[in-house]
């Protein structure tokens, strides 16, 4: 099996501001996002 890795972080506050600057950039580059 090959090894695999995958980034995942959540964010709160994700509505505006800090949170949603933070959720698009971890969405750039590569995570998957989960948003509250």
């Amino acid at each position: 099996m090959a090894n695999q890795t995958q980034k995942v972080a959540i964010v709160t506050g994700a509505s505006g501001g800090i949170g949603a600057a933070v959720a698009e950039r971890l969405g750039k580059d590569g995570f998957t996002v989960v948003v509250n």
